[in-house]
């Protein structure tokens, strides 16, 4: 929104049209990206009924990004991110094509995880390079409302594309049409971002990617602000997750079935979405710290009472609340970390935190696996919960610099390096440390990064 605080028309970044170009092809890229996430679960528990099978899909797109981040981060910065978007997308259409393929002549299950390695690799370098180019294609008065249509686009992406993929599935049996949908969804967005015309990069000579890719991490550590969200979040993710265990509370506890299951899913993204659209016809954020640490702890108390709730709509109702309160929080985060960046390292420190989503929502999904196996799910949930709201506590007794915080699109004054950089900045006239004024308007991809029940993780 405007500095001034005036608010702008609810939507006010479609007014430009390289908005529009990529938001068409985001929601088509997204849409069936969703769409394959469900087919090849299906299609894997379908052939093997092992559900360590299932668990592995996922591990084997993740680990890419995690390998990859430094890397994709660097090469971000460094080369044209345009280009780069448009050559992951032809990747994931390429590798969904092959998919299809292997899928309709009953390959071995190997050649499946083989292509979906190949989709790691491709969303490994998409995610920094779709993440800083949005800046550039629309002004800086206008990133909030950019963020906030970026995620609404993400969640109802994610309600939709998991109908269409079951409806696709059950009409034919078979998995390989909506792979070939993503494959087409995918291509559309490449296509449409060839098309945009985005503001000049600044870019430094290519040198070593370990180097860089420390510099983006140095980067937020310096900023005591942007540590402290992206911190906050990953130990909420690491704690808070419940995806990991829906099919157990929806069969065991709350005698819900599939159908049951795919309602728990759909409830997060459902309330994501609700607080989308408000957070899209309000002003912008005036305190915004103090609204980032409140948005958290209300999904750790959202995740309770779902750990409590033997009652399918309470528990229901819980994710719906949950994924609201999360929607808050990823909108505020992404706004910090790219407005707090330099176009130069924005790159590298959309990789570092990508980095840091994957491993804990990877890790956090492990840890609820582990303490549901000895103490029970609901203990697993309702403990996670309470931890997140510990953190919550620690995050503003430790890092009073974000509690401080007022407007996002407050001019950022450099710190010194460490832990504790910038507090005495963000004592003065509302300054806020260890960042670069807003050069560009920042908006994330709506994907990655979100609490473990995947109110805004992306399956791309």
């Amino acid at each position: 929104m405007a500095a001034s605080g005036s608010p702008l028309h609810p939507f006010a970044a479609f007014g430009h049209s390289n908005y529009r170009r990529f938001i068409c092809g985001f929601v088509c890229s997204s849409a069936t990206l969703h769409m394959l996430a469900v087919a090849v679960g299906w299609e894997i528990y379908e052939r093997t009924g092992d559900a360590l099978l299932l668990g592995l899909a996922g591990l084997v797109r993740a680990l890419p990004v995690i390998a990859l981040a430094m890397f994709a981060g660097h090469l971000a910065d460094v080369l044209d991110r345009k280009k780069l978007v448009v050559m992951t997308q032809f990747g994931f259409a390429v590798a969904s094509g092959m998919l299809a393929i292997a899928s309709g002549a009953g390959a071995p299950l190997w050649v499946l995880y083989a292509m979906l390695g190949l989709m790691g690799m491709a969303r490994a370098f998409n995610g920094p390079s779709r993440h800083s180019l949005i800046p550039l294609l629309v002004p800086p008065r206008l990133f909030q409302n950019a963020v906030t249509w970026n995620a609404n686009v993400f969640q109802f992406s994610a309600i939709l594309g998991p109908v269409l993929a079951g409806g696709i599935i059950a009409a034919t049996g078979h998995a390989w049409p909506v792979y070939l949908a993503t494959s087409a969804g995918t291509a559309t967005m490449a296509c449409a971002v060839w098309r945009t015309r985005p503001a000049p990069q600044s870019r430094r000579a290519m040198g070593n990617p370990v180097e860089g890719f420390f510099e983006g991490a140095r980067h937020m550590w310096r900023d005591r602000v942007l540590w402290g969200a992206i911190s906050l979040d990953m130990f909420a993710v690491l704690l808070g997750g419940a995806t990991a265990l829906l099919p157990l509370f929806a069969r065991d506890i709350l005698d819900a079935g599939p159908v049951g299951l795919g309602l728990l899913r759909s409830a997060p993204y459902a309330g994501a979405l609700v607080m989308g659209l408000v957070l899209a016809h309000r002003p912008a954020f005036r305190r915004a710290g103090p609204t980032l640490l409140w948005s958290v702890a209300g999904f750790g108390a959202c995740m309770i009472v779902f750990g409590y709730s033997t009652s399918l709509w309470l528990s229901l109702a819980a994710l719906a609340v949950g994924g609201a309160c999360d929607q808050i929080s990823v909108v505020i985060r992404h706004v910090l970390v790219q407005t707090r960046t330099p176009d130069h390292l924005r790159g590298r420190v959309s990789a570092v935190n990508s980095m840091f989503v994957e491993c804990s929502n990877e890790i956090g999904g492990f840890e609820s696996g582990v303490v549901a196996r000895w103490m029970g799910p609901a203990f697993s949930v309702v403990s996670g919960g309470v931890g997140t709201l510990l953190v919550v506590l620690g995050t503003a007794r430790w890092v009073p610099a974000l509690l401080r915080l007022m407007r996002l699109e407050e001019p950022a004054t450099p710190g010194p390096e460490g832990p504790n950089a910038g507090s005495a900045g963000a004592d003065r006239a509302g300054a806020t440390p260890g960042g670069t004024a807003p050069d560009a308007a920042g908006v994330p991809a709506g994907e990655p990064e979100a609490k473990q029940f995947q109110v805004t993780k992306s399956p791309a």
